[in-house]
Formats: C-alpha cells, sequence, structure tokens
C-alpha cells in the first residue's frame, strides 16, 4: 500500500487547518452545469486546500480503524446471530477514534490530533472491517452449516471465501463513485450523515467530548448488566441463581407459568435490543410487534391445540412459523425493489458513462485523484479466478455458474448501489434472493451452489454500496478518494480474520443456530428459501404451503398501500420487520418497540439531546453488551475450540 501520508503533520500545521472547520459548509447541496463543470467545482471550492493539503491516509488513521472495526465487527455478528439486524459502524468509530485519539494526545502518548480526513479514513478503513465482510456469515454460511451438518466448511476456506468477497465488493464500487456521486450527486443518507459527525466532532470539541462519554458510560454499564446476565456461572456454578437470566426465568414461571405447549409468550431482559429499538425507529418495532404477537400469541397456540404443532420449544415451533415470515420478506422486498425500476433504469441508462473515458482528456486533475479503471479490473479478474477455484473445489460449482455469478453481481450491484444513494437502504435481500431464484433454474437441486451464488451477490452489493456511502462523506469533506480507496481496501484483511474467526468461535456447529442461544432468523431465511428450490413447495406439507401464501400475500399487499396511501405510511406495518418476526422469539419484538417508545419519548421531550446523545448511548450499549456477550462465550468455549484448530 502507497502511504503517501506516512509522517504526521505539526501541531501548528493541524490546529491552522482545524481553525477552518467552523467556517466549512458541506456541499449537500451539490454543483450545477456539465460533468466536466460539476467536477470542477468540487476539485476547486472543497478539494483544494482540503485533500490536497490536509494529511489523510496515514498508517495510524488505517490502523485505528482496522483495529476499531474489527472490534465493532464482533457487535454486528452477535446481533446478527440474535436478530438477523446488522448496524453501520461508521459513525460509532469516529466518535470512538476521535476520543481515543485526544485522550492520548492529553496524556502525551501521540503526538498530534487526526485531522478530519484521517478520521474519514479511519472511518472507512472501519467500516470495511466491521460491516462489509459478517454479513454473508450470519446469513448464507450459516444457512450452509445448518444445511450440512456433518460436512463443516473449514476455516481457511471461509477466510478465503469472504476475502475474496471483500475486494470483489470495494473494487466493483469503482466506477460507479464517479457517476454516482460526483455527476449525479447521489444523496447517500448515511454519508451525509456521517460526514456531519465528523464535522461536528472537529469543529466542537466539547460536543464530541460529550458523545464520546456517553458512548463509553452505555458500554460499560452494557457490559456489566451482560456479565450478570452469563458471567456470574463462569466465576461459580453456584452463583447462577443470582444472574438476571435466572431471576427473568422465574418471573415467566411464576407468572406465566411453566413453559409448556400452549404457553408460548415470555419475557426476557437484554438492553441490547432495547437500543437496536432506538436506532431502527416506531414504524419498524412495532411492526416487530405485532408480528411476534401474531405469531406467537395467535398462530402458535391455535395450531398446537390442534396438534399440528407438537413442539415446545424455540427450535421446533419455529419450523413451522418461519415460511410464512420469509415469505412475508422475500414478497416485500422483491415487490419494493421493483418499485423502484426508475432508480434501476437510470442505473442501466448511465452504465456506459462508467466506463466512459470521452472527457477524461480534459480533467487531468480529477483523473490524478480518482481511482483508476484499472484497478477495478485487476480487483474484478483477482475475486473472479479466487471464487470461482474455491467453489469448484468446494460446493463441485462449475466454473461458468461463478462467472455468470459474478456478471449478475455486478448488475445487481449497479441497482443496489444507486437504490442507497436515492433510498439509503439497501436491497442485499432482495439481490441475493433473485440470485437464488436464476440459480434455482441454472442449477436446480443444489441447495449448496444456490446458497453460495447468491452469497456472492449479496456480500459484494453490500460491500459496494457501504463503500459509495463512505466516498460520499469523503466527497462532501474534500477527501482523495483514492486514498480512500485504500484505507477501505486495507479494512477487508483484519474484518475477514477476526469475523470468520469468532464466528467460528460463537457457532462451532450447527446445532446452535436455531437455538433460543442465537436464533439465527437471517440464516433460516436463506435455508428456506434453498429448500423450496430444491425440493418444490409440495415438500412444505399443506399448513407451511398455506403459510407461505398468506405471508407472501402481506408482502405485496403492504407495500402496495404504502405506495398508494403515502400520507399513511408511518401508519402502515413494514412487510420486512412483521415478517422477520416470525423467525425470533415475541420478547425481541417487544424490546425492540420499548427502545423504540423510550427513544421516540426522549425525542419528543429533548429534541435537542436526544439528537446529540441517542445514537452514542444505544451504540455504546449495543458495543458494550455485544462484546462481553462475544468474551464470555470465549471463556467458555475458546479454550476447548482452540485446541480443535491447532489440532486440524
Amino acid at each position: 500500500m502507497d502511504m503517501t501520508d506516512a509522517t504526521p503533520p505539526d501541531r501548528d500545521e493541524l490546529v491552522e487547518v482545524e481553525m477552518l472547520e467552523d467556517d466549512f459548509v458541506l456541499p449537500v447541496g451539490g454543483f450545477q452545469g456539465t460533468p466536466e463543470e460539476i467536477e470542477r467545482q468540487w476539485y476547486e471550492k472543497v478539494y483544494k486546500g482540503r485533500g490536497d493539503s490536509m494529511w489523510q491516509l496515514t498508517w495510524r488513521a488505517v490502523i485505528m480503524g482496522s483495529l476499531l472495526g474489527a472490534v465493532l465487527s464482533l457487535t454486528n455478528l452477535y446481533i446478527g446471530l440474535k436478530a438477523g439486524w446488522g448496524f453501520g459502524v461508521a459513525i460509532t468509530a469516529c466518535i470512538l477514534s476521535y476520543s481515543l485519539w485526544t485522550s492520548l494526545c492529553r496524556i502525551g502518548l501521540a503526538r498530534t490530533p487526526m485531522t478530519i480526513l484521517e478520521n474519514n479514513c479511519m472511518q472507512s478503513a472501519a467500516s470495511s472491517a466491521g460491516y462489509s465482510t459478517g454479513g454473508t456469515l450470519i446469513s448464507a454460511f450459516a444457512a450452509y452449516m445448518m444445511l450440512n451438518p456433518d460436512n463443516p466448511l473449514p476455516v481457511h476456506v471461509i477466510l478465503g471465501w469472504i476475502f475474496f468477497l471483500g475486494v470483489l465488493g470495494v473494487t466493483m464500487a469503482i466506477p460507479m463513485k464517479r457517476q454516482m456521486i460526483n455527476i449525479e450527486q447521489l444523496r447517500f443518507p448515511s454519508g451525509i450523515a456521517a460526514a456531519e459527525t465528523l464535522r461536528a466532532l472537529h469543529s466542537h470539541g466539547a460536543k464530541g467530548a460529550r458523545a464520546a462519554r456517553a458512548l463509553g458510560i452505555a458500554a460499560v454499564l452494557a457490559a456489566i448488566n451482560q456479565f450478570w446476565a452469563d458471567g456470574l456461572k463462569l466465576v461459580h456454578k453456584s452463583l447462577d441463581v443470582l444472574s438476571s437470566n435466572t431471576l427473568v426465568d422465574y418471573f415467566n414461571e411464576h407468572v406465566l407459568g411453566k413453559a409448556s405447549i400452549g404457553r408460548t409468550v415470555a419475557f426476557s431482559w437484554d438492553p441490547i435490543f432495547i437500543a437496536a429499538g432506538a436506532l431502527t425507529g416506531m414504524r419498524a418495532s412495532a411492526s416487530m410487534l405485532l408480528g411476534g404477537t401474531l405469531c406467537w400469541a395467535v398462530f402458535v397456540p391455535i395450531m398446537q391445540h390442534y396438534k399440528v404443532i407438537q413442539a415446545d420449544d424455540y427450535r421446533g415451533i419455529v419450523q413451522w412459523t418461519l415460511w410464512g415470515g420469509v415469505s412475508c420478506m422475500i414478497t416485500s422486498g422483491l415487490l419494493s425493489f421493483g418499485m423502484q425500476w426508475r432508480s434501476a433504469l437510470r442505473a442501466f441508462g448511465n452504465l456506459k458513462s462508467l466506463f466512459s473515458s470521452d472527457a477524461n482528456a480534459t480533467r487531468s486533475d480529477m483523473d490524478a485523484i480518482e481511482v483508476p479503471a484499472s484497478w477495478f479490473l485487476a480487483g474484478q479478474l483477482f475475486s473472479l479466478v479466487g471464487l470461482a477455484w474455491m467453489a469448484k473445489v468446494t460446493f463441485n460449482m462449475p466454473y461458468w455458474q461463478s462467472t455468470v455469478a459474478v456478471l449478475l453481481t455486478f448488475i445487481l450491484a449497479l441497482v443496489a448501489c444507486r437504490v442507497t444513494g436515492e433510498t439509503d437502504t439497501t436491497p442485499i435481500g432482495a439481490m441475493g434472493k433473485v440470485t437464488q431464484l436464476i440459480f434455482g433454474v441454472l442449477s436446480p437441486r443444489n441447495m449448496n451452489v444456490n446458497l453460495m451464488s447468491a452469497n456472492i451477490t449479496a456480500g459484494a452489493a453490500s460491500s459496494a454500496a457501504d463503500l459509495l456511502t463512505d466516498l460520499k462523506s469523503g466527497y462532501l469533506l474534500g477527501a482523495n478518494p483514492r486514498k480512500q480507496f485504500l484505507a477501505q481496501l486495507a479494512g477487508v484483511i483484519p474484518g475477514t480474520i477476526v469475523t470468520v474467526l469468532c464466528f467460528r468461535v460463537l457457532v462451532p456447529n450447527a446445532s446452535v443456530l436455531g437455538s433460543k442461544q442465537f436464533p439465527a432468523p437471517a440464516a433460516l431465511t436463506w435455508k428456506a428459501v434453498a429448500e423450496v428450490l430444491s425440493k418444490g413447495v409440495e415438500s412444505l406439507g399443506t399448513i407451511k404451503t398455506c403459510s407461505l401464501i398468506v405471508g407472501g400475500l402481506v408482502g405485496i399487499i403492504l407495500p402496495l398501500l404504502c405506495k398508494f396511501f403515502p400520507k399513511y405510511e408511518k401508519y402502515i406495518p413494514s412487510a420486512a420487520a412483521l415478517g422477520l418476526a416470525w423467525t425470533f422469539q415475541w420478547y425481541t419484538s417487544l424490546l425492540f418497540f420499548l427502545g423504540a417508545v423510550i427513544a421516540y419519548g426522549w425525542e419528543k421531550k429533548s429534541p435537542k439531546q436526544s439528537e446529540e446523545f441517542l445514537f452514542p448511548v444505544a451504540s455504546g450499549i449495543i458495543a458494550g453488551g455485544s462484546l462481553m456477550a462475544v468474551v464470555l462465550i470465549f471463556w467458555e468455549n475458546g479454550p476447548q475450540l482452540l485446541r480443535q484448530l491447532l489440532h486440524h
């Protein structure tokens, strides 16, 4: 890697540059004119004096971002296995990096603070390490384990696959950046939010310190709570009677009655999901509670009464409930994607311009800082060869099918990135399901090929959209896009290593998946689609088939209601959230809703205070609780698995 900014600047130079942050206005409104004029305006008004003079791609920024991203990746891994949900880590990493480096400067261990563009590079590395590498582990790979419990994939295979996917996605975004961000100036709202956060941190040091303090306190309290729930028994078995889990079980048994056929609703205490609900919002969280109540308080008791469902544990019951939920999520995702056909047409309409170089001769200044097309071609070829070889050796997937999967991935990622830029929602689920349906035709009755081909699409599209969101932040702040790309690429390696090794510790075998500890709803969804495409709908039986049909209809009706009655959209349940609730326990949806209510009340009572502290507090709770949960699992299972890995 060419670290052109390897030597930090003097303190006086940094102070002079950072004094300009109070006067710097983010160019959110964009620029007008021809493509050449738009890029020239950005270069003259935003980049000059910032990206060409401020430190950006430094070793400390990349190392700090990679380390923070690797640690924060554990939170998404844990949350994903618990609830099938994932959160971007960019803003959390910005706050943590700023506060940590500021503290190091105060105690004399660091000579100079990071510039705003160094923090932006750090954010890119953290996003790549913390978000882009773990999504397919909790979905496609977990589903593979459930379908092949006696044939687990070796660690080196998973490491290689995730690494090649990360490189494929990161380089896939190269030709899209200049068109979508520079010329069309798509919003990418999360990118704007991250840029605003960085500007606020560097403009108002006191505000940044308060946010960091709130995040730290929330993380410590959440970690203590998680240790109270799961750590006391590891200190000594006798202490488990004092744990919060034991107290909650006592409450459920003596208030709701003993767990048995007919009692499908229980309470639980887990602040992680309360914080997740605060970030998710009222509409989605309320939809989860509605869906969870219909599932566990209506559907399941009726089916148990008529002896259709004879199981009384989560693992047995969810095999009946997931079909309606999965169908609802798939049809709503595909329909919502279809209703954004204008975005798809614009994506394909601009396909030629992604690779056009007619005007490049007059834009030498931009060419010098943009990522060259040769990097795109090299990255795509490198990833294709690696994935095709591994798919052939591991899954007996023909080389031509791997090539089709990568080509299809570029087309679908192009659409997914545009939808992300316009709506801030990446339709990863819909993209993966499109690939599963296509390979259901190309390779019928082959569940493993179906899973891993869709895994390529979902993983690469997620990485590409994540990079473009970060590049939007850099664009607004005047960053050098080539240097930011290198930071994102650097984060793939530590993110891959940490997420894969930790996934093996958290999920040593398939028996953990679909259990109370790790419901793994995303994996259940992928597994269900692969099974239906392989065995046919007729293999499900009457009840599951009816659930599939009803869930599919609900997934169609709700998005249509939102489209035709946009004024009432906030009162119409989210089909995706409603369906998701049919794949995990009822109390998870209750905790999501509780968090949304708390956030809503806080916002109404103290708008400014909630704007400043809601995200740091919620992020701190999720990070602290998840990391402690991972540490406790390592404490309990790590030594045994380490011996197994060393043995093999």
